[in-house]
């Protein structure tokens, strides 16, 4: 018969047990304390080096972005406040108000030809022509930034993925699944039919039009009767270019 283990034995195991807890506590305090360091040591190189590359940072966009990206992994954000290091250094903070503000007026001057959903490459380039290559160029990171400082407004001013095209969305209109698949669809010649629709995504008449027409009512969709073949087309302005109107956007 196996004998069991005796007081002895229960507290020799207890005092193995509590110097293993020991050794981990002490091992996990070593590590912590080196990652706090290379940290610290990290953070401190990369001041240096906004110091040296501050110029480039603010007028190079693609720079800018792996700023950011190196910043992001640092836990370091300097965009949190425009006040501390980081504005006084670079001015990043009044930088993205400045653009937060201007996108604000582009998709206000915009909302009466889209009804508040515009294509972030379109705002981009709207951006660009208003801002004018005094102010330095502008990229779609830039804009992103920019607009996920915009949701204390609340009330819309986000962006949203449809098919493989980012919108920017400035009204607090709720898509659903039906909606996103109808915009999909119109990237392709800026406008559908119900007939298309039914086809292309295999839907019933009542389906299709219910859901053009809740994005008609949304302001996010416009009619056009004008055809021979009698087909009403629902055409997108998210969908295709305002380049047409972008002059006189710009100018309000």
């Amino acid at each position: 018969m196996r004998r069991r283990p005796g007081i002895g034995g229960l507290q020799t195991a207890a005092a193995t047990r509590d110097q293993y807890r020991l050794l981990g506590e002490n091992v996990a305090k070593i590590r912590t304390d080196l990652m706090k360091e290379q940290l610290t040591t990290f953070r401190s190189q990369l001041e240096d080096f906004a110091r040296k590359h501050k110029n480039d940072i603010r007028k190079n966009p693609a720079f800018r972005s792996q700023f950011h990206e190196m910043c992001a992994k640092v836990g370091v954000d300097p965009l949190a406040s425009n006040k501390g290091f980081w504005a006084e250094l670079l001015g990043i903070g009044d930088f993205y108000y400045e653009l937060g503000v201007q996108i604000v007026d582009i998709c206000l001057a915009t909302r009466v030809h889209n009804g508040g959903l515009i294509d972030l490459q379109e705002l981009c380039n709207l951006l660009c022509q208003r801002r004018k290559s005094a102010h330095g160029a502008v990229s779609e990171d830039d804009c992103l930034r920019a607009i996920s400082k915009l949701k204390v407004l609340g009330s819309g001013f986000e962006v949203i993925s449809v098919g493989k095209r980012k919108l920017v969305r400035s009204v607090p209109t709720e898509l659903n699944k039906d909606h996103n698949a109808i915009l999909e669809l119109a990237q392709a010649q800026g406008f559908v039919t119900v007939e298309e629709v039914e086809r292309r995504l295999s839907w019933p008449s009542g389906r299709a039009t219910d859901a053009l027409e809740t994005l008609l009512d949304e302001g996010l969709a416009m009619i056009d009767d004008g055809h021979r073949d009698g087909k009403r087309r629902y055409w997108f302005p998210c969908a295709s270019s305002l380049s047409a109107v972008g002059a006189d956007i710009l100018k309000i």
